[in-house]
C-alpha cells in the first residue's frame, strides 16, 4: 500500500484522537437532515467540530478504505482557524493536524 495512503489513515486516527482529548466528539450522530447539507464545512446545520467527526472523519475514511481517487487539496486549516480563532491555545493540537493533513494531501 502507498505509504502517502497510510499517513493520511494514520492522521486521520491523529484528528479523531484529538477530538477526544478535547472533548469535541459527540456520542450521538446530528439529525439526518443536518447530515444532509451541502453548504461547505455543513456551516449551516452543524459545529465545525461535528462536521470533521460525522462528515470529513467517515468521508476520507471511505475513500481510503475503496481506493477512491484523493482530493487534490484541501483547505481544512484555512477553516478551522476561523473557527478556533477564540480558542487558539485549546485548538493548537487539533490545527497542526490538520494543517499537516493539508500538506499530506496536497504532496
Amino acid at each position: 500500500m502507498d505509504q502517502r495512503i497510510l499517513d493520511i489513515a494514520d492522521h486521520l486516527l491523529l484528528i479523531k484522537h484529538e477530538l477526544h482529548a478535547q472533548g469535541w466528539w459527540d456520542e450521538a450522530p446530528p439529525s439526518a437532515q443536518a447530515l444532509a447539507s451541502t453548504v461547505p464545512f455543513a456551516v449551516d446545520t452543524m459545529s465545525f467540530d461535528q462536521w470533521l467527526q460525522w462528515i470529513f472523519l467517515p468521508r476520507m475514511k471511505q475513500i481510503l478504505e475503496m481506493g477512491l481517487a484523493l482530493p487534490s487539496a484541501s483547505g481544512i486549516l484555512v477553516m478551522a482557524e476561523t473557527v478556533y480563532v477564540d480558542r487558539p491555545e485549546q485548538s493548537r493540537e487539533l490545527r497542526r493536524l490538520l494543517a499537516e493533513f493539508d500538506q499530506l494531501i496536497s504532496a
